[in-house]
C-alpha cells in the first residue's frame, strides 16, 4: 500500500465520525448556555470539582479558549480546585475527539478515554482543595484567540441557531483544529506506512510509559489529533494502555499553557495539576491493558478496516466534505498566519 492510499484509509476511518463530532459540538455551543455552565461551576468544595470535571468532557471549547474561559471562571468565583478540574478535563476530551476515538479505535477506548479524563480532573481538583485553596488575585483577563459572538442565543430563531451552529462547527472550530488534525492524520498515516508491524511490542512496561510522559508533558497536540497517532502506534504493537497515555497527556499539558495557568492557580497549583495528570494517566494506562488482557478484547482498531471492507458512498461524501473543510482552513487561515510569522522574522 502506498502512502497516499494509507492517508485515504485514515481519512475514511476518521472523517465521518469527526464530522459528527463537529456537528454535535456546534449544537452544544449554541443550544447550551456557556454562561449558565460558568455560573454552575462557581460552587465550592467537591460540588464545584465534580461539575467542572464533568462539564469539561463534552464541552466544545477550542484549545486556545480553555485558559481564558478558566480565567472567567475564577473571576466568577470558582475555586482553584474547580478551575483546575476544568483546565484538565476540557482539553483531554471533547465530543469531537470522543467521536473520532470510536471511529478510529473501538468502543472500550471510547468509554475509557473520557472516564480517565474525568478522574484526572477530579483528582487534581481534590488535591487543589486540600493543598492549594487560597484565592489568587487576577489583575487582567486573558483574551481568547477565538471569535466572540455578541448576539444572545436566546433571542435567535431555531433556523438562526442552526445556522450559527453550522458556522461554529465547520468554520470556527475547524479553523482551530485544522493544523493539528492535519499533523495527526499525516503522522498516523506515516507511522502505519513506515513502521514495521509489531515494532512496539515489548515496550509496554514502566520505562516505555516514562518515555511517553517525558515527551508528552511539555509538548502540545489537541485531543482529536492524538487519536490517529495513538491508533497507528497500537496497530504497530503498542499496548492500548500506552496509547491512552498519549491521548491524555498530550492535550492536557504543554509548556506555554503551564506558564499562563500559573497566573490563576499559582506555582503550587501547576505542580498539583501536572502530578495529577501523570499519576492518573499512568494508573489508567495499566488498568486499560489489564481490561484488554483479562477480557481478551481484540485490539482490531478501525484504522485498517477500510482496506478490507467496502466503503459506502456516504462515507466517501463525508470524507470529501471533511477534506474540503480541512484544506479551506489550512489555506485561508493557517497559511496566511504562517506567512505573517515568516515576514515578522525576516523583517
Amino acid at each position: 500500500m502506498n502512502f497516499l492510499t494509507e492517508t485515504w484509509s485514515y481519512l475514511i476511518s476518521a472523517a465521518p465520525f469527526l464530522i459528527l463530532g463537529l456537528f454535535l459540538s456546534g449544537l452544544i455551543h449554541v443550544f447550551i448556555s456557556t454562561d449558565r455552565i460558568k455560573k454552575s461551576l462557581g460552587g465550592k468544595g467537591f460540588s464545584g470539582i465534580f461539575k467542572s470535571s464533568l462539564y469539561g468532557i463534552p464541552l466544545p471549547l477550542c484549545s486556545c479558549a480553555v485558559i481564558p474561559t478558566a480565567a472567567t471562571l475564577k473571576k466568577s468565583g470558582a475555586s482553584n480546585s474547580a478551575t483546575s478540574s476544568f483546565l484538565i478535563s476540557t482539553p483531554e476530551s471533547g465530543i469531537d475527539s470522543i467521536a473520532m476515538t470510536y471511529g478510529m479505535m473501538d468502543l472500550p477506548m471510547t468509554i475509557i478515554r473520557p472516564i480517565a479524563a474525568f478522574l484526572s480532573a477530579f483528582f487534581a481538583g481534590t488535591l487543589q482543595l486540600m493543598f492549594n485553596n487560597e484565592d489568587i488575585l487576577i489583575e487582567e483577563e486573558q483574551k481568547s484567540c477565538c471569535k466572540k459572538t455578541s448576539s444572545n442565543n436566546n433571542e435567535l430563531t431555531f433556523a438562526q441557531k442552526m445556522k450559527k451552529s453550522f458556522h461554529f462547527s465547520f468554520i470556527e472550530l475547524m479553523d482551530d483544529l485544522a493544523f493539528w488534525l492535519a499533523v495527526g492524520i499525516f503522522a498516523g498515516a506515516l507511522i502505519n506506512y513506515v513502521v514495521p508491524p509489531n515494532f512496539f511490542e515489548g515496550l509496554d512496561g514502566i520505562l516505555g510509559r516514562v518515555v511517553i510522559l517525558a515527551i508528552g508533558v511539555p509538548l502540545y497536540i489537541c485531543a482529536s489529533a492524538t487519536t490517529p497517532v495513538a491508533a497507528s502506534l497500537v496497530m504497530k504493537g503498542m499496548s492500548p494502555g500506552m496509547a491512552l497515555l498519549i491521548l491524555l497527556v498530550g492535550p492536557a499539558t504543554n509548556v506555554s499553557n503551564i506558564l499562563v495557568i500559573g497566573k490563576y492557580i499559582g506555582k503550587k497549583g501547576i505542580l498539583i495539576n501536572v502530578f495529577s495528570i501523570v499519576v492518573i494517566a499512568l494508573i489508567m494506562s495499566f488498568v486499560t491493558d489489564y481490561i484488554y488482557t483479562s477480557f481478551s478484547l481484540p485490539v482490531n482498531f478501525k484504522v485498517e478496516a477500510h482496506e478490507h471492507v467496502h466503503t459506502s458512498i456516504f462515507d466517501i461524501i463525508l470524507t470529501v466534505f471533511f477534506v474540503i473543510l480541512l484544506l479551506r482552513s489550512l489555506l485561508l487561515k493557517e497559511l496566511p498566519k504562517t506567512m505573517n510569522k515568516l515576514k515578522n522574522i525576516t523583517a
